[in-house]
C-alpha cells in the first residue's frame, strides 16, 4: 500500500462539482479531501491544471487469458487498461477454458493479483463452455467472485434455454449481460446491412438481428424480474426499445462503446477489416439515436469493448478476418472528445457512465472520490490535444481504427490502490 498526496488539482467531487482540492491517500485508501493539505511525509503528485476523476470501470472487454495469450494476457491487458484510465476491468468468459466453474473463477482472481496492475472482476458463463447447451453453477461462481453472468459475445439462440437461465438467475442477485444477435439472420457479419455492404458485395448484419433478440430478452426479464444488462447497443431502434422497457419498470441497463456514437458504416470501405466488429458500426441515424440515449439516461454505461486480435488475423479477406480491435487506451479519450468537448454530456455525466454506473451495476464498492473508498483515481489533462498512435499502445494489438484521429484530452496518471502509474510501467 502507498501513502500519496495529489496536490493542486481540480477534483470532480462526489456531488459532481469541479473544485480545487488536494487528496490524501493512506494505505491505498482515500483519507482526506480538502484544500491546501500538507505534503510533509507524502510522495506528492502535482496535478496543476489537471482534473482528478474516479478510476474508470470497464464492463465489456476481453482479456484473452487463459487460452489466447497470443492476443493479450493479464499483464498487457491490465497495463493497457491502466494507461486508458481504467482502474478496474471485467473479464468476458470466452477464454480457454471458459470461465464456467468456480475453479476457473478462482484461478483468474488469483492470477490477477500477481499479474494485473488493475483490479479484475470476472464474469461467469451462462452455459458450459459458452456453447449454449448446459447451464453452469451460477451460485458457486458468484461465491467465488464472479460479479455477473454472460456468454460474452456468443448470443444464445435457444429461447427455451434462455427462459430456463432467467428463471434460475431470478433466485440470485446477479446481472445477466447479453449480446443481442439472431444468428439466423446476422450472417456472421461484421458490417452493417446497408449501402456500404451492398456496394462491397458483402452480406450484412441487419438492425433487426439485434432488436429481435433484445425484445426476447426484455420480455423474459420482465417475466422473471432479473437485472438484464444489454451489451454494446448499436442501433437507434434498440435505444427506443430499452427506453420503453425502462418506462415500464423493467430492470434493464445498457451500454455502448465509442465506435457506435462516432463512426459510420463507411469505415468499412475498401474492405477495411479494422472496421469489422460485432455488432457492426452503423449509420448516422444510429449515431444520433445512441447519443440521444446517452443524454437521456437510456444508455447507462460506456465501455471500451476491448477485443484485441493479432494483426495477421485482421489482414485477411473481410469475410474471414477476425472481429474487434484494441480499445482500452482510446475509449475515454474518444468519449471525452466526442461527448464532453461537444457539450453532449458533462464530464460528470461521462464519469457516471464510465465509473459510477458500472460500479453500481456490478455491486462493487468503487467509482467515488470519497473518504474511505479505494484510492482508484485518474488524472486527466484537458488541454493536451494529440493524435492517436497505436504504436504507443501497451496492448499486444498495436493497431487501431482510430489511428491518426485527434483527441482533446490525455491521461497523465492512473492511481490504483494508491499506487501511481505515470506510464513507466
Amino acid at each position: 500500500m502507498y501513502n500519496l498526496l495529489i496536490k493542486n488539482g481540480t477534483v470532480l467531487t462526489e456531488e459532481g462539482h469541479l473544485e480545487p482540492l488536494d487528496i490524501l491517500i493512506n494505505q491505498g485508501k482515500i483519507t482526506e479531501i480538502a484544500p491546501d493539505l500538507s505534503s510533509e511525509g507524502y510522495y506528492t503528485v502535482d496535478a496543476t491544471d489537471k482534473i482528478v476523476i474516479p478510476g474508470l470501470i470497464d464492463m465489456h472487454c476481453e482479456i484473452c487469458e487463459p487460452g489466447y495469450e497470443h492476443r493479450e494476457n493479464l499483464v498487457t491487458a491490465s497495463q493497457s487498461a491502466a494507461r486508458g484510465g481504467f482502474t478496474s476491468i471485467t473479464c468476458n468468459p470466452n477464454t480457454l477454458p471458459a470461465i464456467d466453474n468456480k475453479t476457473v473463477v478462482e484461478y483468474i482472481k488469483a492470477k490477477s493479483v500477481t499479474d494485473a496492475v488493475t483490479h479484475l472482476f470476472p464474469y461467469g458463463c451462462l452455459t458450459k463452455g459458452c456453447e449454449n447447451k448446459e447451464l453452469t453453477e451460477y451460485g458457486e461462481m458468484q461465491l467465488s467472485g464472479a460479479v455477473a453472468l454472460s456468454d460474452g459475445d456468443v448470443p444464445i439462440q435457444d429461447n427455451s434455454l434462455v427462459r430456463k437461465i432467467f428463471r434460475y438467475v431470478s433466485m440470485l442477485d446477479m446481472p445477466i449481460i447479453m449480446h443481442c444477435e439472431d444468428t439466423s439472420i446476422s450472417n456472421n457479419s461484421g458490417i452493417h446491412e446497408g449501402y456500404t455492404s451492398t456496394r462491397l458485395g458483402l452480406k450484412g448484419f441487419p438492425v433487426v438481428a439485434e432488436t429481435m433478440h433484445l425484445v426476447r430478452n426484455i420480455l423474459l426479464s420482465k417475466e422473471y424480474h432479473i437485472h438484464l444488462h444489454i451489451a454494446h447497443v448499436s442501433t437507434k431502434e434498440s435505444v427506443d426499445l430499452i427506453r420503453i422497457a425502462k418506462a415500464q419498470g423493467v430492470q434493464i441497463t445498457a451500454e455502448t462503446s465509442p465506435r457506435y456514437f462516432i463512426l459510420e458504416e463507411t469505415m468499412a470501405d475498401h474492405y477495411n477489416t479494422f472496421a469489422k466488429v460485432s455488432p457492426p458500426i452503423r449509420t448516422k441515424e444510429d449515431i444520433e439515436g445512441i447519443i440521444a440515449g446517452l443524454k437521456d439516461g437510456t444508455i447507462d454505461v460506456i465501455s471500451s469493448d476491448h477485443k484485441p486480435n493479432t494483426i495477421d488475423s485482421k489482414q485477411l479477406e473481410f469475410q474471414v478476418a477476425s472481429f474487434g480491435f484494441s480499445s482500452f487506451e482510446t475509449a475515454f479519450k474518444l468519449a471525452y472528445t466526442h461527448l464532453v468537448s461537444t457539450h453532449q454530456l458533462s464530464l460528470k455525466e461521462l464519469v457516471q457512465k464510465m465509473s459510477i454506473n458500472p460500479a453500481q451495476i456490478l455491486g462493487i464498492h468503487k467509482g467515488q472520490i470519497k473518504a474511505g473508498y479505494d484510492a482508484d483515481l485518474v488524472i486527466i489533462d484537458p488541454n493536451d490535444t494529440h493524435s492517436i498512435n497505436p504504436n504507443d499502445f501497451l496492448s499486444k494489438a498495436k493497431y487501431s481504427l482510430y489511428e491518426g484521429i485527434e483527441v482533446d484530452v490525455n491521461i497523465t496518471n492512473t492511481i490504483i490502490d494508491g499506487k501511481n502509474y505515470d506510464y513507466d510501467l
